[in-house]
């Protein structure tokens, strides 16, 4: 007979740990397209194809891009958080950032396990990205428990859906108020002490 499920935690990162890249590079460049995350636009390829065009488009490189990345620091008070819910169970970083952008961040979070998608880079141009496969937070979640783990999932956007509905129970965190309104069977909470005690209620940990 399998045992009883081990517990474990996936959270998404930009709006829940780190704060938004691409609303800090449209800050940086002022190309308000690139202020719409997704928060904004369920569909992925449209919102990143739309993103790289409009690089192009300013003659933006690779290089600026990067250092607003780097000049980047988490949330206030996600590094506690984080390190709290490590001291109690597993976390996992479920993001559809990429590898280039999270280093910088994930090194200021104490190098926490991050599954990401990557970017194509020509030169220093932004010129493609690529998966690390198809709703890649929904599908490790199914296989987190595949693995006979219980898992909770915290996220704040559209894209952060399916992997709420994969995982035990999912929770909303600093969410929008569309996405909210459209999602209303998941918990919703904005500071990291109540997230740590929801997580905690679902878990049956203190």
């Amino acid at each position: 007979m399998p045992s009883r499920p081990q517990s474990l935690a996936v959270l998404d990162v930009e709006g829940v740990l780190t704060p938004e890249v691409w609303i800090a590079v449209a800050e940086r460049t002022g190309i308000d397209f690139l202020r719409r995350t997704t928060r904004d636009e369920p569909d992925y390829d449209v919102l990143m194809k739309g993103r790289i065009e409009a690089l192009d488009a300013a003659g933006i490189t690779m290089t600026t891009i990067m250092e607003v990345v780097e000049g980047l620091v988490p949330l206030d008070g996600a590094l506690d958080f984080l390190r709290e819910l490590q001291s109690r169970l597993p976390v996992v970083l479920l993001s559809d950032t990429f590898e280039q952008f999270g280093r910088p961040l994930m090194a200021q979070l104490g190098w926490p396990l991050l599954l990401c998608h990557t970017l194509v880079v020509e030169g220093d141009r932004l010129a493609d990205y690529r998966l690390r496969m198809p709703d890649q937070k929904a599908r490790a979640v199914e296989a987190f428990r595949s693995l006979n783990y219980r898992v909770v999932a915290v996220g704040d956007s559209y894209n952060d859906v399916t992997m709420l509905a994969a995982a035990d129970a999912g929770v909303l965190f600093r969410a929008p108020s569309n996405v909210r309104a459209e999602h209303s069977q998941y918990p919703c909470c904005t500071a990291y002490d109540d997230l740590l005690d929801l997580i905690g209620c679902i878990l049956n940990f203190s």
